[in-house]
């Protein structure tokens, strides 16, 4: 029993020193980047990423919730074009709108999540030729409070991995 409790209080002790050490030395400032080249001109990449309601036919958040009431704004495929969600714990609720469009190459977004906590972030989609296809760029920049900092690594993980299911998506879309 005695060895039992050396071993558990050896584990504590060293997650209680990486909380530490994560909240005095991580950065709060996340970015997370993905990439993958679309077998795809730009113009029909383009089709699949340029309004809000096109980027929702493949954003992987929007299957999360079956019963997810999303409501659109503004006119498609311009600055302002948006929409507000809200769905059950897994998704929250927030709204995302578009900032920037550079016709087939960059889709700016401002996103402000309401609900499990407050928060913003900005994301790109960027469009590169590459060959006889089209290399897509998907970026996040976001800030955490000290106290998540311990988490950044799980949380980047979860994000790059909701990304490449995102961008696979868009990929078989876009080959169509």
């Amino acid at each position: 029993m005695k060895k039992f409790l050396k071993i558990i209080s050896v584990i504590v002790a060293i997650i209680i020193v990486y909380c530490v050490i994560a909240m005095l030395f991580f950065d709060s400032k996340c970015h997370n980047e993905q990439s993958l080249v679309i077998n795809a001109p730009k113009e029909k990449v383009w089709q699949n990423v340029n309004s809000m309601k096109a980027f929702n036919t493949w954003n992987p958040w929007m299957k999360m919730d079956p019963n997810l009431t999303v409501t659109y704004k503004g006119k498609p495929g311009e600055v302002g074009d948006g929409y507000h969600w809200k769905g059950n714990d897994d998704v929250g609720e927030g709204e995302q709108e578009i900032t920037a469009i550079v016709p087939n190459e960059k889709v700016a977004t401002k996103m402000h999540f309401i609900k499990p906590m407050d928060d913003n972030a900005t994301s790109d989609l960027l469009l590169a030729s590459e060959g006889s296809g089209t290399k897509v760029t998907w970026t996040i920049d976001y800030e955490i409070e000290t106290l998540f900092k311990p988490m950044k690594p799980l949380m980047t993980w979860q994000m790059n991995k909701s990304f490449s299911e995102g961008l696979g998506k868009l990929k078989a879309l876009s080959e169509k």
